[in-house]
């Protein structure tokens, strides 16, 4: 369970009714002026803050008046996110060290209750959209600080600061409490919730629960992004999909692109749009319109039940495109704590995967995976028969195999080894309850969920219920194929990770490779696979190896496609073997997106450090003043191509002995990489 730390928070709730006077708006404006500012420090005692936080505003700007206004900042004042509401539209901008980000932008949900509402004798509206006659009740706002420290991850410590601003909006009859009866009257609320902190704001949809009782029937949502003209994307149409880098003008006319969605801007700053705490409604892509503007496109419609949050849709801009990876947390700080009272059993580890299912092969896999420091071993497709076949139950190993679950458990226990079993979702979905009880008998670490149906609100709602139902029973999961994560290993960290990404089953070029760290690794952990000893790699074996300490994924599958026999022992696989898969504290060092990347990991008093390029050739620094402690002395392993060598990998492993602070200079050779392994010297 996670262990939290210093919170304190604080707030003030406001009244602000759309066309109150102006007398009355600066008195509102001192009165929030004056309390807002009072937050917490560490020891709880009342401080002033040197950030700022909302205010509602009557802007003399012609292209905002008669407008509705409210403004919040990030705790450090870098971050602006206007709220307005104009000529019946929502409307919000972001504003970064203040340069517009986000132009004028369309919020909002569209809804269509009419036929529940006839149902219920409640008289239908006549208007363009639902939300054009919505009014601004007030608003509440609130200032958190808190520190948390995940049950594992790529930081041990993580903060969670905030100011929030919620919007009350509404129409109809004001709903009032009720004690008994049925209200029919016609009356509707929702709030915008924002977030700004340091590293990126947040917003989503709230609706408080209705006294009326309706169902809200969502069709989709109006939130759009408008980007500065000459931005450009990296444009991918399916999680396991290829990047394409495109000036937004290019983007192919009604397609959509994933989340997280990567945009370099024309004054060569980055952002990022993501997607937070998904759960329980249709997943968002992004679609560029006729209008300009980049849009949320849902893949259906969802229905609801009030009170119901739709997920957070997030921003974020850095000055480099290491500072989005460095703030990447923030997805995890807008999901739930830690629901789970019991996490002894969640263990992370690097797991090896048994593809020839017959007895002796899954005895040399154990070895194997016992050999190279791993912690588990996966039974892949076809243990229980075909698996896209409903007649193969998941229940027991299919008749054509010679060994059991049990004894393979048993096995593997004895060489300190975990069991995960590859189920297919068509099993899982008609067996889950027989499935769990007796997976736990056998002694099963977890379950790998194959060729999920994502997408919809039904399979998101089922997908996320089924981890909680693994949790029940003490199973991790890793969900395969399409699934994207929006932060729910934090409430239910289980969920080790998931694909979702074009890994080396498909063994994707360097440009691409280097390209996922400042896109599909922002959302969450990705089970790359990363292989070794393979003929179809596309890369040099130092560009594999650095991808241990690149790509984070707390269950790490290295030797994908990988068979023991044809391993002959390469001094550089120490690198593999030292490396733990989950980290107390995590740096993006430098790096382009598509281009190249260093990344430096620390487990408790050691660090990693995975240097990867694409198809150039380039002479890099790594600037360990970064990360390591100014003027002590490191013992370094290196690992890194060297194409004069006669070896099978042609990796060259040396020793050296440096400072923190000194710059180090390496040469990576196209597709290349490199390793780094940093001990305190004795």
């Amino acid at each position: 369970m996670e262990n939290n730390k210093h919170h304190h928070t604080a707030g003030t709730k406001s009244a602000v009714a759309q066309g109150i006077s102006s007398f009355g708006r600066i008195l509102m404006f001192m009165t929030i002026a004056w309390l807002l500012p009072l937050t917490a420090n560490a020891t709880g005692n009342p401080t002033k803050s040197q950030g700022k936080t909302a205010t509602p505003t009557q802007s003399a700007n012609d292209q905002h008046a008669n407008a509705t206004t409210y403004v919040l900042h990030s705790p450090d004042g870098r971050y602006q996110f206007r709220f307005l509401q104009q000529d019946n539209h929502l409307w919000y901008d972001v504003s970064f060290e203040e340069k517009e980000v986000i132009g004028k932008s369309e919020l909002g949900i569209d809804i269509d209750n009419r036929l529940f509402e006839s149902a219920l004798g409640i008289q239908n509206e006549d208007i363009a959209f639902w939300g054009e006659n919505l009014q601004v009740y007030g608003c509440d706002t609130t200032t958190a600080d808190t520190t948390w420290h995940p049950v594992y991850g790529e930081n041990n410590r993580i903060r969670d600061h905030y100011n929030q601003l919620t919007i009350h909006l509404g129409k109809g009859q004001r709903a009032n409490a009720m004690t008994a009866g049925y209200d029919k009257r016609f009356s509707y609320e929702m709030d915008v919730e924002i977030r700004a902190y340091d590293e990126g704001v947040a917003f989503r949809y709230h609706f408080p629960e209705q006294n009326n009782g309706l169902f809200l029937n969502i069709t989709g949502e109006r939130t759009a992004f408008v980007l500065p003209q000459g931005t450009q994307a990296f444009y991918e149409e399916w999680a396991q999909g290829p990047y394409h880098k495109i000036s937004l003008a290019e983007w192919p006319k009604g397609r959509e692109s994933e989340r997280p969605l990567l945009l370099r801007l024309p004054d060569g700053r980055y952002a990022a749009l993501l997607e937070a705490r998904m759960t329980d409604y249709a997943r968002g892509k992004f679609a560029f319109g006729d209008d300009g503007a980049l849009h949320v496109k849902m893949y259906d419609g969802a229905e609801i039940m009030s009170p119901y949050s739709t997920p957070w849709r997030v921003i974020m801009v850095g000055d480099k495109a290491v500072d989005l990876i460095n703030h990447k947390d923030l997805v995890l700080n807008l999901n739930d704590p830690c629901l789970l009272t019991d996490t002894r059993y969640i263990k992370p580890g690097k797991v090896f995967r048994c593809c020839r299912l017959d007895w002796q092969s899954i005895l040399k896999g154990i070895h194997f995976a016992e050999n190279q420091h791993m912690q588990y071993i996966e039974l892949d497709a076809g243990w229980y028969g075909p698996e896209q076949m409903v007649s193969s139950s998941a229940l027991r190993v299919s008749a054509k195999r010679d060994f059991t679950i049990p004894a393979v458990v048993d096995s593997a226990r004895s060489h300190g080894l975990g069991v995960l079993l590859y189920v297919n979702q068509r099993a899982l979905y008609h067996q889950l309850d027989s499935i769990l009880p007796i997976y736990r008998k056998w002694g099963v670490a977890g379950i790998k969920f194959g060729f999920v149906q994502v997408g919809n609100q039904m399979w998101t709602t089922w997908l996320h219920n089924a981890v909680r139902r693994c949790a029940d029973y003490g199973l991790l999961a890793d969900i395969h194929d399409e699934y994207r994560p929006t932060g729910f290993s934090r409430t239910y960290p289980n969920l080790m990770t998931q694909e979702g990404v074009m890994g080396n089953e498909t063994m994707p070029d360097a440009r691409h490779d280097v390209t996922l760290p400042f896109t599909r690794y922002l959302c969450g952990p990705a089970d790359f696979t990363p292989c070794y000893y393979n003929r179809r790699t596309t890369h040099t074996y130092g560009h594999q190896l650095a991808m241990a300490a690149v790509y984070y994924s707390p269950l790490q599958f290295l030797h994908w496609y990988g068979d023991p026999k044809v391993y002959d022992g390469g001094e550089e696989l120490q690198f593999w073997r030292d490396i733990p898969t989950v980290f107390d504290e995590s740096k993006a060092v430098d790096g382009e997106p598509g281009e190249w990347i260093v990344q430096a990991r620390r487990s408790g008093n050691e660090w990693y450090v995975g240097c990867m390029t694409n198809e150039k050739a380039r002479d890099i620094v790594v600037r360990t003043s970064s990360f390591l402690t100014p003027g002590k002395c490191y013992v370094v392993e290196c690992y890194e191509d060297d194409p004069t060598l006669t070896t099978k990998t042609k990796v060259a492993c040396r020793q050296m002995t440096v400072k923190g602070g000194r710059d180090l200079r390496l040469h990576l050779q196209s597709a290349g990489g490199a390793c780094l392994h940093f001990k305190p010297a004795k």
